[in-house]
């Protein structure tokens, strides 16, 4: 009766290889979730395989690392990695998309999915610069536009006031009748 017991226990227990292997991938994913910028969890179930592809091109071309992941191994990731708060949104299906360059790229692209797609594509919740951020944050944060269009907006508010300047003195310069370039000088 102990031999049977002990081949039981023998067999319920999980392969130390295959414990190696889950012990592996969950250091991985705890070190790309401390070094994100931020990171999106997402309820994925179904989406089409023509979605799913055209999402994840988006996601390549954002820079964003976009992978399905059990929950249970992410569960002890993020619990490593200090999110323990988003422990309750593990169940169901599970995607995790992250960014190291750009914070907002991944709110970007998961909310516009998930308005594209929103019986079957769900905003989880997610994580920004070390906090864990709501699903109402995150689709704030998606409206923010990207940094290269923050930069053009930026630069063109700084340069609106001299432009307006000049256009009104040239304006005042051709009113009074005097020529807005200079004169040439008389020929001889």
């Amino acid at each position: 009766m102990d031999a049977i017991n002990s081949t039981e226990v023998k067999t319920n227990m999980p392969n130390a290889k295959v414990l190696s292997e889950k012990q592996a991938v969950v250091a991985a994913l705890k070190e790309k979730l401390k070094g994100a910028a931020a990171g999106v969890l997402v309820d994925y179930s179904g989406i089409t395989v023509a979605d799913d592809t055209a999402l994840r091109r988006k996601m390549r071309e954002e820079n964003v690392e976009y992978s399905v992941v059990k929950n249970t191994l992410v569960r002890f990731a993020i619990d490593d990695a200090g999110f323990g708060e988003l422990d309750p949104l593990l169940h169901g299906t599970t995607s995790l998309a992250i960014s190291h360059d750009d914070p907002l790229a991944p709110a970007r692209v998961v909310s516009e999915y998930a308005e594209k797609l929103q019986n079957c594509f769900e905003i989880k919740g997610g994580f920004m610069d070390g906090k864990v951020i709501s699903v109402d944050e995150i689709k704030a944060l998606a409206k923010i536009p990207p940094l290269p269009i923050l930069r053009a907006q930026v630069l063109g508010t700084m340069l609106a006031p001299i432009s307006s300047l000049a256009c009104v003195l040239k304006a005042i310069a051709e009113k009074n009748g005097a020529p807005a370039e200079p004169e040439a000088a008389p020929a001889e």
